[in-house]
């Protein structure tokens, strides 16, 4: 069975831990996963990018704190290089300064190393279908303390279409999805998608996503 059914192959991982323990973990679970491949290991930020640039994978697991180069650093200038492969935290801190910058630099997820392994690969096969993954206990962590509020007081200015899309958004639906829900096209979802990343002044889908969990905005 593949994760992708247009692609008609398996989810392509590289692993980014300073850990060798943690990577060999990782390996010998996600090796038994018939839709999931290891393409490739890395143990720091720098050998992470590098490694990422090389291999392309679909998805990269992510350490946050490493020598040298850590991960919030590595996600910045994947995201400078455009680099596609969608980058899924898998970290042991649970603090919220840490979990903030994740997300802003660009990850696609964040996950504690206790999570479940069979979560786990649910995770990575989510995040590789475009939608974002908090763990639980995560979302409580940026529900529950006080944030810097990101676009506060900016819902008053979407649209009620917009305000659709972004409670799909929430849901974590992909543009695709969002299309067939609301009976649009993905160039309209995906025009939707960027003007309400404009008017909330937020730079991508997760904030946008945490933005409208904190206001109430769902389809629920």
């Amino acid at each position: 069975m593949a994760a992708d059914p247009l692609a008609g192959r398996a989810v392509r991982v590289l692993l980014v831990d300073d850990h060798q323990v943690v990577r060999r973990g990782l390996r010998t679970f996600l090796e038994i996963q018939e839709d999931i491949e290891v393409v490739g290991e890395a143990a720091d930020g720098d050998e992470g990018v590098s490694r990422t640039e090389e291999l392309r994978p679909d998805v990269v697991l992510m350490d946050v704190r490493m020598p040298g180069t850590d991960g919030i650093e590595a996600l910045r200038r994947l995201r400078e290089l455009e680099n596609p492969a969608r980058v899924l935290v898998v970290t042991s801190f649970t603090e919220r300064r840490t979990v903030v910058p994740a997300l802003r630099a660009g990850a696609a997820g964040y996950v504690y190393k206790d999570v479940d392994p069979e979560a786990l690969a649910c995770a990575i096969r989510s995040v590789h279908a475009g939608h974002t993954v908090l763990q639980p206990e995560v979302a409580q962590v940026l529900l529950t303390q006080e944030d810097d509020r990101v676009g506060e007081g900016r819902g008053g200015i979407l649209t009620e279409r917009e305000r659709e899309v972004l409670g799909l958004l929430a849901d974590g639906r992909s543009n695709r999805e969002i299309a067939r829900a609301l009976v649009l096209s993905e160039k309209t979802v995906k025009t939707h998608v960027s003007n309400i990343l404009m008017k909330l002044d937020v730079s991508d889908r997760t904030q946008a996503a945490l933005w409208a969990v904190r206001h109430g905005v769902s389809t629920a």
